[in-house]
C-alpha cells in the first residue's frame, strides 16, 4: 500500500510543480515584506494562497497542453501526459485548489484576491494558447512571473503605483526572458518536437546578441535597488553585484552553465535581499 501512495505524491509534485509554485509564493512574500518590515498575522495566508493558486494554474496548464507535453522529454512524465491522471481528474484537483487559494486571499483583501486571478488567467486564456503561435508570446507570457510580489505588495497595504514595487515587477519581468531563452536553447529539440515556436533560430550558435542586451538591462535595474532604498545596509550594493556577476558570464560559452544556473537562482537571491539577510 505504501508504493501506490508515494506514486500519487510524486505526481502530485509533477502535476503542481512544486518548487515553482513556492518560488512564486516566496517572490509574494518578498513584495509582502518590502512593504512591511515586520510580517503580519495575514503573511501566511498570503504564502499559502499563492502557493495554492500557482499550484492550481500549473494543473490548469497541463490539462490544456497534455498534448505537447506528451512529445517532450523534459515533460512526458507529467501526471495527465503519461496518462497517470485523467482530464477530470486534473481539472477537478485544479478546482479544488484554485477555490482553496481564492479562499486564504480572500481572507486578506479583495485586491490580492484579484490580481491573483489576473495573473492565473493571463497564464492560461492569453499566454498558454498564444505560445503555440509566436515565439514573441514569452514576452507576454513574463506578466505572470512578475506579478506575485505586487500581490504581496497589496497584501501589506501599498499602492501598486509605488515606484518601489513596479521596480521589482520590472526586474523580475527582465528575469523571465533570459532564464527561459537559456531554457529553450537546452531543450530546442523537445521545443521542435512539439512544434513550439523558438526565440532560439535552428541555427543559433554561440551568445545571442539581443540576450546579452536584455541582461545587460537586468542587471542594470538590479544595482538600482540600493540606490532607491529597496535594499538597505552598507552592503546592499555588494548583495546586488554579487548575484549578478554570474548573469555577465552568458557571453563566454564555456561559463554559459555557470550562467544558466545563475539566472535559475536569482529570484531566490533577490528575495534573501529583500528580507535583509
Amino acid at each position: 500500500m505504501i508504493a501506490p501512495a508515494v506514486c500519487k505524491t510524486k505526481g502530485l509534485y509533477r502535476l503542481f510543480r512544486l518548487p515553482l509554485a513556492l518560488m512564486n509564493a516566496t517572490a509574494a512574500l518578498g513584495g509582502y515584506l518590502l512593504c512591511r518590515t515586520q510580517p503580519q498575522p495575514d503573511a501566511f495566508p498570503l504564502f499559502a494562497g499563492v502557493a495554492l493558486m500557482a499550484c492550481a494554474a500549473s494543473a490548469f496548464n497541463q490539462v490544456l497542453e497534455r498534448d505537447i507535453d506528451a512529445v517532450m522529454d523534459r515533460t512526458k512524465r507529467r501526471p495527465l501526459a503519461a496518462g497517470e491522471l485523467g482530464v477530470p481528474g486534473g481539472l477537478s484537483i485544479a478546482l479544488v485548489t484554485l477555490g482553496a487559494g481564492a479562499m486564504l486571499l480572500n481572507l486578506i483583501g479583495p485586491l490580492p484576491l484579484g490580481l491573483a486571478l489576473v495573473t492565473l488567467l493571463w497564464y492560461l486564456l492569453v499566454y498558454t494558447p498564444l505560445k503555440r503561435r509566436t515565439p514573441f508570446a514569452l514576452l507576454v507570457g513574463a506578466v505572470c512571473g512578475a506579478l506575485p510580489p505586487l500581490i504581496g505588495w497589496s497584501a501589506a497595504g501599498g499602492a501598486v503605483t509605488d515606484f518601489r514595487i513596479v521596480l521589482l515587477c520590472g526586474i523580475l519581468y527582465l528575469w523571465q526572458v533570459p532564464h527561459f531563452w537559456m531554457l529553450q536553447k537546452r531543450h530546442a529539440e523537445d521545443y521542435r518536437r512539439a512544434r513550439i515556436p523558438l526565440f532560439v533560430p535552428r541555427s543559433f550558435r554561440g551568445p545571442a546578441p539581443f540576450l546579452v542586451l536584455w541582461l545587460v538591462a537586468m542587471v542594470a535595474a538590479t544595482l538600482m535597488l540600493p540606490v532607491f532604498g529597496l535594499i538597505a545596509g552598507q552592503h546592499a550594493p555588494l548583495w546586488c553585484i554579487a548575484f549578478c556577476l554570474p548573469l555577465l558570464l552568458y557571453p563566454f560559452e564555456r561559463w554559459e552553465s555557470a550562467a544558466f544556473a545563475g539566472v535559475n537562482i536569482f529570484p531566490a537571491l533577490l528575495t534573501l535581499a529583500l528580507y535583509g539577510f
